[in-house]
């Protein structure tokens, strides 16, 4: 009996040495498999798993509604405005009218002439009048600087500011069935006194043309046996557009 002691207390040695050895086999898998759980749930360097709040959504919008936008700028257009000068190569006057952006213009040298129609934006002057004749200019310190073309040819201008009664004059009528239509420029003379020019025609025919009064120059005038009555340029600006 004595000699089964020892061999029972190694059989049960080894047994327990066998049990401890799967414990600890079951028990590492697990750990490892907690702390893979643990480092798949954390977040990684840099990353943000917290949805924003509607707080900051809001404040967000808030900024931007507050955001000024981008203004657009309407052109300036000149309220009232006129102009007279010498065509320069030409000996004829040319004179502009504006009138909250609208712009007419007449040219005449005693023989020739023409109307122009158009408009004024940011100091920039386009006006048309038949076929390709045409009146550009910039206005700027006083002074409207461009070229008027007419009949193939090309004159450039300087027109100063003028003030009444330098300035532009028109009268209409009919006569025996036809149109009479007349125009003038007035302009004063740095020394005293005005100059003026103008043309009128009876249909298609080029009349004689009377002289307006300097102190009135929209006193009726006779043009052969009739009486018209010229007007000054805020008469009739708003029948040329």
């Amino acid at each position: 009996m004595s000699r089964l002691g020892p061999v029972i207390t190694l059989a049960a040695g080894a047994v327990l040495a066998v049990g401890l050895g799967v414990a600890s086999i079951t028990a590492t898998p697990a750990a490892n498999d907690e702390a893979a759980n643990t480092a798949a749930e954390a977040p990684s360097a840099g990353e943000t798993t917290a949805a924003p709040s509607r707080s900051s959504e809001a404040e967000a919008e808030a900024e931007a509604d507050a955001t000024p936008s981008p203004q657009r700028t309407e052109p300036k257009k000149i309220a009232k405005a006129d102009y007279g000068g010498y065509v320069k190569g030409n000996g004829g006057l040319i004179a502009i009218s504006i009138r909250d952006g609208k712009a007419v213009a007449y040219f005449c040298d005693g023989k020739a002439e023409a109307w122009f129609k158009g408009s004024e934006s940011d100091g920039e002057l386009r006006l048309t009048s038949l076929g390709s004749a045409k009146v550009t200019a910039e206005l700027g310190g006083g002074r409207a600087r461009g070229s008027v073309a007419f009949g193939g040819k090309k004159w450039t201008f300087v027109a100063p500011t003028v003030v009444k009664p330098s300035g532009l004059y028109r009268a209409t009528a009919l006569v025996r069935g036809a149109k009479l239509r007349a125009g003038w420029i007035v302009l004063k003379n740095p020394g005293g006194g005005y100059t003026q020019v103008g043309a009128a025609f009876e249909g298609d025919t080029q009349v004689p043309i009377p002289q307006l009064r300097d102190d009135q120059p929209t006193a009726p005038v006779t043009v052969g046996d009739t009486t018209i009555q010229p007007e000054d340029v805020d008469g009739f600006i708003e029948e040329m557009q």
